[in-house]
């Protein structure tokens, strides 16, 4: 599939804005680790864009709180996807 066909499916009327968000970084993650970046360094500089954006939109101590439960959401599988490797 394109990346315009993506793109096309994503924006789909219906579709969840978070879903939309999401497909749009993974297909950035997809071609900055094309591109021959460490998916390690992705991941590191994706976690400090968000945070800090999220610091940014709604403070310190808040965003915090939603660290705190950060471990407990991933042991609980909320975060893992299953991606298929070609």
């Amino acid at each position: 599939m394109d990346k315009e066909t993506s793109r096309a499916q994503a924006a789909a009327p219906g579709a969840e804005p978070k879903y939309v968000a999401l497909r749009y970084i993974m297909e950035a993650w997809e071609e900055a680790v094309y591109d021959g970046i460490d998916p390690d360094c992705i991941a590191t500089a994706a976690i400090f864009a968000a945070m800090s954006d999220l610091i940014t939109t709604y403070g310190e101590e808040p965003v915090a709180k939603l660290a705190e439960r950060l471990p407990e959401r991933i042991r609980a599988g909320e975060f893992t996807v299953n991606k298929t490797k070609q």
